[in-house]
């Protein structure tokens, strides 16, 4: 089955160019990423369950989430600041995954109004390396962020 979202990564650069298209009006696609009551729905999986720990959606803000197994144990644990944060617009944010060799990581979210009920999310993800960055390249990561994208255009999709 093919992905909706779709990874560009060019040889011997630095960064990832990821775009999805998701039938939701471009606010609902804007505060899957801006609200944290939302953003942890989406990031959460039938193994796991995330929290913010901290979430502070603006400019200099910071955020601090978290993934527990079914036992509590803690899976996967990010942080970063805020640079930008322009309501259905633009997230400028550092990413890092704690525990992990990776490193920080700037992410350029653009979100795109593409008619009254679809739109399109535009990530520039740029790395300390070439090297972390086909690192990760390695990982199920094409397959997870396809999977957090479907999960958000499900929960959104859902009757309120």
């Amino acid at each position: 089955m093919e992905q909706k979202t779709k990874i560009n990564a060019e040889d011997g650069k630095q960064d990832l160019v990821i775009t999805r298209e998701f039938d939701l009006p471009l606010e609902l696609l804007f505060k899957a990423h801006a609200e944290p009551e939302l953003l942890v729905q989406w990031m959460s999986n039938p193994y796991t369950t995330a929290k913010a720990l901290k979430f502070d959606g603006k400019k200099h803000g910071s955020y601090q989430l978290e993934s527990t197994d079914a036992n509590g144990k803690v899976v996967f644990k990010s942080n970063g600041t805020f640079h930008e944060f322009i309501s259905n617009k633009k997230i400028i944010r550092t990413f890092e995954m704690e525990n992990a060799p990776m490193g920080v990581q700037l992410e350029i979210y653009e979100f795109e109004k593409l008619t009254d009920d679809t739109s399109k999310l535009n990530m520039h993800v740029i790395f300390e390396s070439v090297a972390i960055r086909d690192q990760l390249l390695k990982m199920p990561f094409a397959q997870g962020i396809n999977m957090a994208h479907d999960r958000i255009q499900e929960i959104l999709n859902k009757p309120a």
